[in-house]
């Protein structure tokens, strides 16, 4: 018997299946061929992402084969899956920008686990369909009471649903029509908002083709606290070092809910579960070893080695307050000391970092007594800053609890 879906239901990644027994037996009978669809509607991919890559390789090294489609095509029409308005439209130029940059971090991520898949672009055939033709071969077969039965088309239609998005479930099925027909491809995964479009797809081929598809989708990830899987307070948790540093990164997971740590070990690592089990029942201050397992082995998958374990010393540093310890992953700015000499506020200061976007947010910080420098809470948002706060030539400002940022003086400038 195929263990993949045993596996998938074990490590969280099983939510809904169109038929859990005719799937099964059909990966009883022979590798399946399956596809994940991400559109490229940014320039990278986001921890969001990260559930369908792992389940991919779990699926692959089961003996099954992958299919990675980028929706080039898609992309051009926006998914109000999980959506309460409409998503802004994107130019053609910048989704293929973004098409290739995704490209490189799925291929990476799958290259890293010995995973090799096939990776293909909607736009090939979906851009030059000539719209009649379409409705006639493939809108024949959609009611449209269906469609508006599932959660993501009632939940808009209280928003306002635009037709071109209304469109999005018969492209997706295309989708996956095609890759039926060109690579036999018969199960298509990924989360539980793509329910809807994912049966939909599953229920044309058998209507077109009179062959027996499937859907398998994963729970939506949420974390224990409320907060929205993968956001920070600077936005969401992209993969690509340029717009979230690998310091930054790895405290995200380092900084979980104690509740979520056994969860996301089992997701988003490839440790065995007797590992999981073992630093995920941690209690106390010992659940914090478990937090840098699993920071740490994610940055290096995403990061590389090298950057993981700067990242880790600089944490260490950073919540132990040692003073030689190794924090050059601590996103950093540089400031000049004739800054400093002219005459600045702490305001000014922690409004120049990534801890602040603004100047009204960091006057809120220190309000609120969030603001520290060199672990020294700041008191008022009038203070100036001085040159005796830097260290050799370094200050280390935190936000909250959790947040670091170092400002270098170049007293050069």
């Amino acid at each position: 018997m195929n263990q993949a879906l045993t596996l998938l239901e074990q490590r969280g990644f099983y939510q809904q299946c169109s038929d859990r027994d005719a799937l099964q037996a059909a990966m009883d009978q022979q590798p399946l061929t399956f596809y994940v669809g991400l559109d490229p509607t940014g320039p990278s991919l986001h921890a969001g992402h990260l559930v369908p890559l792992f389940a991919m390789v779990h699926l692959a090294r089961a003996g099954h084969k992958p299919i990675a489609l980028i929706g080039g095509g898609t992309a051009r029409i926006g998914d109000p899956s999980g959506k309460i308005e409409m998503r802004k439209m994107l130019s053609v130029e910048d989704i293929d920008r973004n098409a290739a940059a995704i490209q490189r971090q799925i291929e990476h991520f799958l290259g890293l686990h010995n995973v090799s898949a096939t990776v293909v672009n909607n736009a090939d055939w979906l851009v030059d369909v000539r719209y009649i033709d379409f409705l006639r071969d493939i809108g024949r077969h959609f009611s449209v009471n269906r469609m508006l039965s599932f959660e993501t088309y009632k939940k808009r239609l209280e928003t306002g649903l635009s037709f071109i998005e209304f469109n999005y479930q018969l492209l997706q099925s295309y989708d996956f029509v095609v890759l039926n027909r060109q690579y036999g491809c018969t199960l298509q995964i990924g989360g539980d908002d793509q329910w809807g479009n994912i049966v939909a797809g599953a229920d044309l081929i058998r209507r077109m083709h009179a062959v027996d598809a499937h859907g398998l989708t994963f729970p939506l990830v949420t974390r224990a606290d409320g907060q929205k899987m993968g956001k920070t307070e600077q936005g969401a948790l992209f993969l690509d070092a340029a717009m979230v540093s690998p310091y930054e990164f790895f405290q995200y997971w380092r900084n979980v809910p104690d509740a979520d740590v056994k969860k996301f070990l089992y997701l988003y690592t490839f440790l065995d579960a007797a590992e999981v089990e073992a630093l995920g029942n941690q209690q106390g201050q010992q659940i914090n070893q478990a937090k840098e397992r699993l920071a740490l082995e994610l940055t290096r998958m995403i990061h590389g080695a090298d950057e993981a374990e700067k990242a880790l010393q600089a944490a260490r540093a950073a919540f132990g307050g040692a003073e030689t310890a190794d924090r050059s992953a601590i996103p950093e700015v540089s400031l000049p000391a004739s800054a400093v000499e002219a005459g600045m506020t702490v305001v000014d200061l922690f409004s120049m970092t990534e801890l602040c976007s603004s100047k009204a947010e960091a006057r809120r910080l220190v309000a609120q007594k969030g603001a520290r420098v060199n672990d020294r809470v700041v008191e008022g948002i009038e203070e100036p800053v001085s040159l005796d706060w830097f260290s050799q030539d370094e200050a280390l400002l935190r936000a909250g609890k959790k947040r670091y940022f170092r400002v270098r003086l170049n007293r050069g400038q």
